[in-house]
């Protein structure tokens, strides 16, 4: 036993396979197994003689085990099962050496202690590393697979099974990733455990009830040495804390006390020893199986640098290639022959398993290269099918036919293009990629009918918003008894002709008479729908229409002239004219009337709107208010475009915004009435005559009292004309005395001067004759006078006594 102060070893069991009993109770003594309880961990490692196990464990664990001396060359280093204790890891971790195998030392048909050795190292222990070379990933014989297969059928009858960590060690790691060589290395595993054997009790087990196995890779040693150890420290780190749940080594079923360590250990390997079903292969199969495997990697080696194959695979990625499956298959045959001429007189079995190995390993390398041939045939012949489709298309060929001759014509021409490329070695299928490329023409048949269906409903759809927006804006605006039927029977007839239109246009498309039936009733739909909605916009807008309309017919006459209030106007009438036309208005944008059922809506509002108001003292406090509802009565809510409780709303406040311009209508036509009657009172008239009896026969009798009074009432007319004293007055009493009282005193003088001036003219008649245009003048501005202000005064009385309205054409003014 070897011993130093940071690591301590021993020899388990020697190159005979005799147990060291001594040496391993020492040891264990040393390292203080004892006192650990249940808290240590068994490590060990297996793998081919000289492939740097011992210097794997050197490095991980800080161990001494002895080492190859690469200069002295490649023999066999580590004899028997060697065990030592971890340096530095926590918990307690022991670490097994053992011997390679496949060494020279032991020759090719004494191979029964390197089962023994490896069958002890599962049954012992919680890890067991498995030392490989990358280059062995996919080979039969690498990584010990037989050896396992072996050992998994024996332990499983030897022992309670226990799960151990398979941990396979990749070394000399070449530029493959990890993530693509553990799959395999997994997936071998896998078939192993399948192909054992099993007792009853665990013929459905699964191998993950057995072992976990786990895949590293690490660097060259000797040409990468740094990342070698960088690696080997990053996983180092793993084994610390090894037996907590989730570790390399949770497991802990079955696990023996670290003071029994030592006789479990003895037993168990009794039993390997006694056991006599631990026989290697004959030496036969086994020099076929190395020397096949050989053989076959050397022709696989010569067909991937085959200069025809490059070209072929380049050309693959490029496009189309129209020879590429006779000539390939013609390259695997002469690999495959090559094979059989140097593999013939190897064991048969071995041989057909080998040439199996071979065939399955070629096609899996043409495989990438066939399946981008077929993508790029799919991909071309797609694209020429929707060019030739597109231009059937265009060229005015019915789409049902169209689709169904292109399609058909690329379909063979695809088939065509696969059975020139398929490798006859192979029984590879293309019915994938062939319904493939017909799921994508049906897609692509599909998308474009979609699309000229909906180019084809959305024609028709704007030809029925052109024909009926218009339309329908204009009939409810109009809103009489007529509207909702000519609204109706405008549906009808765009709608057919819509209808008839799209049923012609999608003849051509073979569809079935259910989608057909669907598509127009959905065209119908949406006519109906477009009303609607125009009829829900206009009722959103009905208090502004409605407003309109009252102004048009109250502010306008028959003629639609503007309204002159001069006093004669029925004020009431007209406005009960105007409301109830409105109100009409309201009660045709209420509801959606485009089916031919009847409602009371009209009866309803008048009832509650417009007999209301002179029937409300009459009306029992019991009788309910017919608009304090949602709904209509027989109209549903989804035809309603205003409930009730928004047209009692809507009149409220339409009545509201009205009253403005009645009063105003009325106020004017009262200032008119004022403005025009300036005679008295018929009771003052009577009582005049009869209080005035005596001074009237007093003016006959007297007729200079007459001609007085006439003449002063020439005078006062003359001031009234030139005053304008009734527009005066319109502003007010006190703005007009003002006014007056300030146009008084210049009124009389421009009077009396005028009278002077006419008394200084000559009476003669032929002064008259020899100048009539100054006679003309004087009629403006001298003696006749009083004879202009007595004609304007009596034609503007006159005017004012037809009800016109007037103004004073007085220069004072």
């Amino acid at each position: 036993m070897d011993n130093n102060d940071v690591c301590c070893s021993t020899q388990l069991i020697d190159g005979d396979g005799n147990f060291n009993i001594l040496g391993i109770d020492q040891f264990l003594k040393e390292v203080k197994l004892a006192e650990c309880g249940l808290s240590y961990a068994v490590v060990s490692i297996m793998g081919p003689q000289s492939s740097g196990k011992s210097t794997l464990l050197n490095h991980l664990f800080g161990t001494n085990f002895r080492e190859m001396d690469a200069f002295k060359g490649r023999s066999q280093t580590t004899k028997g099962i060697w065990m030592a204790k971890c340096v530095g890891i926590e918990p307690c971790t022991l670490v097994m050496d053992l011997e390679g195998t496949d060494g020279r030392e032991r020759g090719e048909d004494d191979t029964t202690f390197e089962k023994q050795s490896a069958l002890f190292a599962l049954a012992v222990s919680d890890i067991v590393l498995i030392n490989m070379w990358c280059h062995d990933i996919g080979r039969e014989q690498a990584a010990n697979k037989p050896l396992l297969k072996t050992v998994f059928q024996v332990m499983m009858r030897l022992f309670s099974p226990r799960k151990t960590t398979l941990m396979f060690v990749i070394r000399d790691k070449t530029k493959t990733p990890l993530e693509n060589l553990e799959p395999i290395l997994r997936q071998d595993i896998q078939k192993i455990w399948d192909s054992v054997p099993k007792p009853e009790a665990h013929k459905e087990t699964p191998l993950s009830e057995f072992f976990n196995v786990e895949v590293v890779a690490l660097s060259s040693y000797e040409e990468k040495e740094e990342q070698f150890r960088e690696q080997v420290a990053n996983l180092r780190q793993r084994f610390f804390h090894s037996i907590a749940p989730g570790g390399l080594a949770g497991d802990r079923r079955g696990v023996v006390p670290a003071s029994g360590f030592s006789f479990s250990a003895q037993q168990i390997w009794k039993v390997i020893k006694e056991n006599r079903d631990l026989d290697l292969p004959a030496h036969k199969v086994m020099v076929a199986t190395v020397r096949c495997e050989e053989i076959a990697n050397e022709r696989f080696s010569s067909f991937i640098e085959n200069k025809e194959w490059c070209e072929l695979e380049d050309a693959a990625q490029a496009g189309p290639v129209p020879t590429f499956g006779s000539k390939v298959s013609c390259i695997i045959d002469s690999c495959l022959s090559e094979y059989d001429a140097e593999a013939i007189y190897f064991d048969e079995g071995v041989r057909s398993s080998k040439r199996k190995n071979l065939s399955e390993k070629l096609l899996q390398c043409v495989q990438p290269a066939f399946q981008s041939i077929l993508g790029h045939l799919r991909s071309g012949t797609f694209e020429k099918f929707k060019e030739a489709f597109d231009k059937a298309l265009n060229g005015g060929e019915g789409f049902s036919i169209a689709a169904r001759k292109c399609s058909d014509a690329y379909m063979t021409l695809f088939e065509q293009g696969c059975a020139a490329s398929i490798i006859r070695q192979a029984n590879w299928d293309t019915s994938k990629a062939k319904d493939k490329l017909f799921r994508e023409i049906e897609a692509h048949i599909a998308s474009v009918r979609a699309a000229k269906l909906s180019e084809l409903t959305a024609r028709y759809e704007a030809k029925l918003n052109e024909a009926l927006l218009g339309p329908v804006d204009a009939l409810l605006d109009s809103a009489n008894d007529d509207t909702w039927p000519a609204i109706r029977k405008l549906l009808r007839r765009e709608t057919q002709s819509a209808v008839s239109g799209l049923s012609k246009d999608l003849t051509g498309f073979n569809m079935d008479e259910e989608s057909r039936d669907k598509m127009l009733a959905k065209l119908e739909d949406y006519a109906r729908g477009v009303v609607e909605s125009k009829a829900k916009e206009e009722a959103g807008r009905v208090l502004i229409r409605m407003k309109d309309r009252f102004n048009t017919l109250f502010s306008h006459d028959s003629d639609s002239m503007p309204r002159v209030w001069t006093g004669k106007e029925d004020i009431k009438g007209i406005t009960k004219v105007a409301r109830s036309a409105s109100l009409k208005l309201l009660s045709v944008m209420a509801a959606v009337r485009l089916d031919d059922d009847a409602d009371d809506i009209e009866d309803t509002l008048a009832l509650a709107l417009v007999d209301s108001t002179s029937s409300n003292a009459d009306r029992s406090i019991t009788v309910s208010d017919p608009l304090a509802s949602t709904t209509w009565e027989k109209v549903p809510s989804t035809k309603t475009l205003l409930t009730p409780v928004q047209c009692k709303s809507l009149w409220r406040q339409f009545k509201a915004e009205t009253e403005y311009a009645v009063s105003q209508a009325i106020a004017a036509q009262e200032a008119n009435k004022r403005n025009n009657n300036w005679m008295p009172p018929p009771w003052a008239i009577v009582a005049i005559l009869i209080l005035g009896f005596n001074e009237f026969m007093t003016l006959l009798r007297n007729p200079l009292y007459f001609a007085f009074l006439f003449v002063a009432f020439l005078i006062s007319k003359a001031l009234w004309v030139q005053l304008d004293i009734a527009n005066e007055f319109r502003h007010g009493a006190l703005p007009g005395l003002m006014s007056l009282s300030m146009k008084f005193v210049p009124t009389i003088m421009s009077l009396l001067k005028r009278l002077a001036e006419e008394g200084q003219i000559p009476a003669a008649g032929d002064s008259h004759r020899e100048h009539p245009p100054v006679a003309a003048k004087s009629y403006h501005g001298g003696a006749e006078a009083d004879g202009s202000f007595s004609s304007t005064a009596s034609s503007q009385v006159t005017a004012a006594e037809n009800g016109t309205e007037y103004s004073s054409s007085s220069k004072y003014d």
